[in-house]
């Protein structure tokens, strides 16, 4: 099995920072792209930002100059560096990740249990 575990979310007032971290476990041979998305009361779960195995990254519009993401390949960990949070950034934050489990071909999909963002104006 593969688990993912973020941790880092909280609550922060506008203008501040915060950084999130997600840490994929279990019987893993590789992990492809990583990424963070994000769902608010009452809205669908929208992408924040993903990374390649390479490094690539991409943004939402919403979160360019602001997000960073990066990742620990040693460490099979993503991060998501967080900076001049509005109040509109508040969300349940989802760590994502492909993973190519040992022993298989195939690559799954998997997700975390989230982590509650709120930005206070």
């Amino acid at each position: 099995q593969v688990q993912l575990v973020e941790s880092g979310g909280g609550l922060v007032q506008a203008g501040g920072s915060l950084r999130l971290s997600c840490a994929a476990s279990g019987t893993i041979s590789s992990i492809n792209a990583m990424g963070w998305y994000r769902q608010a009361p009452g809205k669908q779960r929208e992408l924040v930002a993903t990374i390649t195995a390479g490094g690539s990254t991409d943004y939402a519009d919403s979160v360019k100059g602001r997000f960073t993401i990066s990742r620990d390949n040693a460490k099979n960990t993503v991060y998501l560096q967080m900076n001049s949070l509005k109040p509109e950034d508040t969300a349940v934050y989802y760590c994502n990740a492909a993973v190519r489990r040992m022993y298989t071909i195939t690559v799954g999909n998997y997700w975390g249990q989230g982590t509650q963002v709120t930005v206070s104006s």
